[in-house]
């Protein structure tokens, strides 16, 4: 195997992307090298390559989703060897024609455990096998709806249904008994909306549908979705203040798992996803595969930008990278 591997660096902050070289990494203890077949796209991508947030330093390679195989294994790990099939919450094709066993791994806002290059390291602790891929919109329904012991049974408002978060948001809150369980899409993704796994939601009132409206124009906070005891939690920070005097909460979620909050949580949390997504429980989201190797992610950031994806995931091949 060659040392050196391609990666997509973001020289600088809010800098332009451009493919390059750099050492493949070593695992250390508890860790694993991997190949990296497929690497999925998320909004927190482009928003860090715009604004900066997160990433303090540069040149960085960004990234947290990916599926590949085993190369080498580091000291200390028992479960995997070289050639096991990994993921690390992607969407990815191979999945389609492969057939060994695949795994869950955690990627991270470092270079080494990065998406975007051909070959990263995972932590072997946040993994688990299982047979379909899992992506990042998992990790952050789960500890958004577990944060702060959201009280089941209830009526639940999930603002983007159609999207990735918002999907898992909705089968784990049917699998935690919420209800009834309300949701918002744009016309075009209704049917992906009550199909497949979430052929189970029921259509809500037009009451409720009134409701969902008039929260679109207003602040889920102004008494017109949120119960006085309710709580909003979000994905992005809190542009809307906390109702003292009602007892309204609002809580930011970031979701993920190597950060001192969540790791009992995720790392607790995939005996029971590996379960779900085996049984069928949960399903994941339909995805598109960008031409062109790790050049893909570029064009594939900016059109999520413009908000030009609505109920896909973009999913590129690393090793197509000419």
């Amino acid at each position: 195997m060659s040392l050196q591997q391609k990666a997509l660096i973001l020289p600088k902050k809010q800098g332009d992307f451009e493919v390059t070289s750099r050492s493949i990494p070593t695992p250390a203890a508890g860790q694993l090298l991997v190949k990296i077949q497929s690497a999925a796209l998320n909004p927190v991508d482009y928003k860090i390559k715009n604004t900066g947030i997160f990433v303090t330093h540069y040149p960085a390679i960004l990234g947290t989703d990916i599926a590949g195989i085993v190369e080498e294994v580091g000291e200390g790990v028992k479960n995997f060897r070289k050639g096991d099939r990994v993921l690390d919450k992607s969407f990815p094709r191979i999945y389609l024609y492969l057939t060994l066993v695949y795994r869950l791994a955690h990627g991270s806002f470092s270079n080494d455990l990065a998406a975007f290059q051909q070959y990263t390291l995972t932590v072997a602790s946040f993994t688990a096998k299982l047979q379909l891929p899992v992506p990042l919109g998992l990790d952050t329904a789960l500890v958004g709806l577990v944060s702060d012991n959201h009280e089941s049974k209830k009526p639940i408002v999930i603002i983007g249904g159609s999207s990735s978060v918002g999907s898992y948001t909705i089968q784990l809150a049917r699998l935690s008994g919420f209800y009834p369980i309300i949701t918002t899409a744009s016309p075009s993704n209704e049917d992906l909306l009550m199909a497949g796994h979430q052929a189970k939601l029921q259509t809500a009132p037009s009451k409720s549908f009134m409701t969902l409206s008039h929260c679109q124009k207003h602040s889920p906070l102004d008494g017109n979705c949120l119960r006085e005891s309710g709580t909003l939690v979000l994905t992005l920070p809190a542009t809307v203040k906390e109702d003292e005097g009602k007892g309204r909460k609002v809580i930011s979620t970031f979701a993920s798992p190597h950060v001192a909050q969540n790791t009992e949580l995720c790392s607790s949390s995939w005996t029971m996803v590996e379960k779900w997504l085996s049984e069928g429980t949960i399903q994941p989201n339909k995805y598109e595969v960008l031409p062109n190797g790790l050049v893909g992610i570029i064009g594939g950031l900016e059109r999520m930008k413009l908000g030009q994806v609505s109920g896909t995931k973009l999913v590129a091949h690393p090793q197509e990278t000419q």
